[in-house]
């Protein structure tokens, strides 16, 4: 049983990482008050772009590198497109998502199903032969810890400094926040790439570092469940990472109830994690049925009134 807990828990950051990075931007970008619906998207293309340059190169770091500007960029052309234009957000971040799934698609199909030596676990000697918890601890690559202080590092700039005060301040209501100086689109612009980065960045975690392989459609919905974790954490990113490591921790647990012979269908089984993404929706939403903790002004694009 210690053999299989530890095993369990040693992999549990490999499904849980790539839905930390996403969720916790996601989170960045609601609480400016922009409604993101292009996670999918972002990561799809992190993912090919870190496998191809991975690939074609020899250097995961390249890859990991190109990902987050790759997924910036798309996420970029969204936020010239709902913060500039005004578009509807709902129907720009499908739009996007569909682009980033796209291009991956089209672009990578030369490289599918081609293996390349990915990240590897640092080697911390003694530690990660602790029994249960050594092996979650102690070894696992450098994006597990990096993931870690991006968590910290964020819920500190929106809660304890003046720039996380500007961006809270642009999503609960922008006209104010206007007149007292903060430039709102600047804002919101920011706030939109850095989601793209941080969902590139997950995606090429999995491509590069949990897999070592680009195959398409790997995403695999991951997107639209770190949209749900977002809600999940009442637009927290400590929570929102806490969120990620449970959602993940129940995705690792499966092929080792499979592999040590539980009798349950398979397809049951490949359905529990999104059945529990429905159901922690659902008691989200009761438990915040009187208390709006949303930003005010999520979803609602901003027209600046002239001042005279």
């Amino acid at each position: 049983m210690e053999q299989f807990i530890t095993s369990w828990l040693g992999s549990t950051p490999a499904f849980a990482i790539p839905l930390a990075l996403a969720s916790m931007g996601l989170v960045l970008c609601e609480r400016a008050g922009v409604l993101n619906m292009g996670a999918e998207g972002y990561m799809a293309l992190g993912a090919m772009t870190a496998a191809v340059l991975t690939l074609t190169l020899g250097n995961p770091a390249i890859g990991i590198i190109a990902a987050v500007i790759a997924g910036a960029a798309l996420a970029l052309i969204f936020g010239f497109a709902v913060v500039i234009m005004r578009c509807e957000q709902i129907l720009a971040g499908l739009a996007t998502m569909a682009v980033g799934l796209g291009v991956a698609g089209v672009v990578g199909r030369p490289y599918v199903h081609k293996s390349f030596e990915g990240l590897q676990p640092l080697d911390i000697p003694l530690l990660d032969q602790i029994p249960l918890l050594g092996r979650l601890l102690f070894n696992q690559d450098i994006l597990v810890y990096l993931t870690v202080l991006i968590g910290f590092g964020l819920w500190f700039l929106l809660e304890r400094t003046r720039a996380g005060l500007k961006i809270r301040a642009v999503g609960e209501d922008p006209a104010s926040a206007d007149v007292a100086g903060v430039q709102v689109q600047l804002q919101q612009l920011m706030a939109i790439t850095a989601s793209g980065a941080l969902c590139g960045l997950a995606g090429a975690y999995l491509s590069v570092a949990s897999s070592s392989v680009w195959v398409d459609n790997m995403i695999a919905g991951r997107g639209w469940i770190a949209l749900a974790l977002v809600v999940f954490a009442r637009w927290d990113p400590l929570k929102a990472l806490a969120g990620a490591f449970l959602f993940g921790a129940i995705e690792a647990l499966l092929p080792r109830l499979q592999a040590i012979g539980v009798p349950a269908p398979i397809y049951l089984m490949n359905m529990l994690p999104y059945l529990f993404t429905i159901a922690v929706l659902l008691v989200a939403a009761w438990s915040g049925s009187k208390k709006g903790v949303e930003p005010a002004a999520l979803g609602k694009p901003y027209v600046r009134q002239d001042r005279h």
